[in-house]
């Protein structure tokens, strides 16, 4: 595609041309799965159409809609989320935004909870909260994973207590289940606006549906082009399997040659720090896809030039079990030129009237070079610009690569049992109801 270009060129020392083409008549055959909707989890794949859907439907007005609600009444927004359910819209927006802006003009600022389990952190944001206007988007098919519903909990009862209850419900946004769970009931009985996740798309998949796109929309962004990039690019992956002409079945095919050829650990690196949350939420799609029946490419991330001076080292001369896959924009958004010092004392006017740009893409040639030369594979994608059609595309191509990629690891890549050993382990140790006899056998490993 003219946006988005995949180049495998610096794997070839290490995977023969040869092998890649082998690899076609399994991707054939996975990738029919995946487009006719007849491998493993395909109760799960209404993210395939989701695009095309969705810009037919009126939801995209209706999220807008609610979304200037928000935005007039709003400094602060928190969408409380965990995983997929908060990761995309985080990946969007921070992408997209100006880092040293709290917000824009006319644009809340979007803050995170439910994330994770600190206390520290819900105190540090309730003592934030009590001078900001502020709403809350609250995301959970369920209503009762942990982490959410402890962060919701807390603020659902200091947004009451700041503007009453009556009030505070029109601040409250769930995205939840179309019928059933127990957020669904609460919203019903509190009057809370809602939208739906689809029964047929898990929460790492979830981005292009209100889990994603009403935060983004909330933050000023225009989700029409987000959503309308992912459509072009499904209806781009859906001419053809071949790998010479399918970007996503190229990708498909490298990661997996190099796979089997004893690269189990695959390295998603960026150059632009506003991308670490791309790479964040590419980690949870393929980890939590891919890594059953203890099998699967272990994803790892790094951000460059900064890693470059931590992890460097060992990417450079470590064990050699990682490949790399670069994910590059061409055109930046802004333009800074190096100036000319007189006195040159820190010997950079080599670099004068160069832009800052040039000079990130010099690090990025020159690292693939080296990474290359010191047995490290490399992948690049590179995007032509960074703008929410470009995200709407790579997010889908990443989405369509990451179900074929799945099955050609002969696995569900749209089920997550692993997920659920933590959670009861943590139940039973807290003395939840149910588990009386799993807290005993867990107490005894407990030294």
């Amino acid at each position: 595609m003219a946006n988005l270009e995949i180049n495998v060129d610096r794997i070839l020392n290490f995977v023969d041309e040869n092998i890649l083409e082998s690899l076609q008549q399994e991707i054939d055959i996975h990738y029919r799965e995946l487009t006719e909707k007849k491998g493993r989890g395909s109760d799960f794949l209404g993210w395939l159409t989701l695009a095309e859907e969705t810009l037919r439907s009126g939801l995209l007005k209706d999220i807008t809609e609610e979304a200037e609600k928000l935005r007039a009444t709003s400094e602060v927004v928190v969408v409380i989320g965990i995983g997929g359910s908060y990761l995309g819209s985080r990946a969007i927006i921070e992408s997209l935004n100006n880092q040293f802006q709290q917000y824009q003009t006319g644009n809340p600022e979007i803050i995170y909870a439910g994330h994770h389990i600190s206390e520290e952190y819900l105190v540090n944001l309730l003592q934030f909260l009590n001078n900001k206007d502020y709403s809350i988007i609250v995301i959970s098919k369920s209503g009762t994973t942990t982490e959410p519903a402890l962060a919701f909990r807390f603020l659902k009862k200091h947004l009451e207590n700041k503007y009453g209850k009556e009030n505070a419900s029109k601040r409250i946004i769930a995205i939840t289940d179309k019928s059933r769970g127990a957020l669904k009931k609460l919203a019903e009985k509190e009057g809370y606006s809602t939208f739906i996740i689809p029964d047929d798309v898990g929460g790492r998949f979830s981005v292009l549906t209100p889990v994603g796109l009403l935060p983004v929309a909330v933050a000023g962004f225009e989700i029409t082009k987000l959503v309308e990039g992912a459509a072009a690019m499904q209806q781009e992956l859906f001419k053809t399997s071949s790998i010479a002409k399918n970007p996503a079945c190229l990708y498909v095919a490298a990661r997996n040659a190099l796979y089997r050829s004893g690269k189990p650990v695959e390295m998603l690196v960026n150059f632009q720090p506003n991308l670490f949350y791309i790479t964040e939420w590419w980690k949870q799609l393929f980890g939590e896809s891919e890594g059953k029946d203890h099998k699967g490419i272990f994803p790892a991330g790094a951000s460059f030039s900064t890693d470059l001076h931590s992890m460097g080292q060992y990417i450079q001369d470590g064990l050699r079990i990682l490949f790399e896959t670069m994910l590059l924009v061409e055109k930046p958004g802004k333009i800074l030129t190096v100036p000319l010092e007189q006195d040159d004392a820190d010997g950079l006017n080599y670099l004068a009237g160069k832009r800052i740009s040039e000079v990130n893409n010099m690090a990025a040639a020159g690292t693939a070079i080296a990474h290359h030369d010191g047995g490290v594979p490399v992948i690049s994608i590179r995007l032509t610009e960074l703008n929410e059609f470009t995200l709407g595309e790579l997010i889908y191509f990443f989405e369509f690569a990451c179900g074929i990629s799945g099955y050609m690891l002969e696995v569900n890549p749209f089920d997550q049992p692993g997920v659920e050993a933590y959670k009861n382990n943590m139940f039973a140790l807290l003395g939840k109801t149910g588990y009386e006899e799993q807290q005993k056998e867990i107490l005894k490993k407990i030294k």
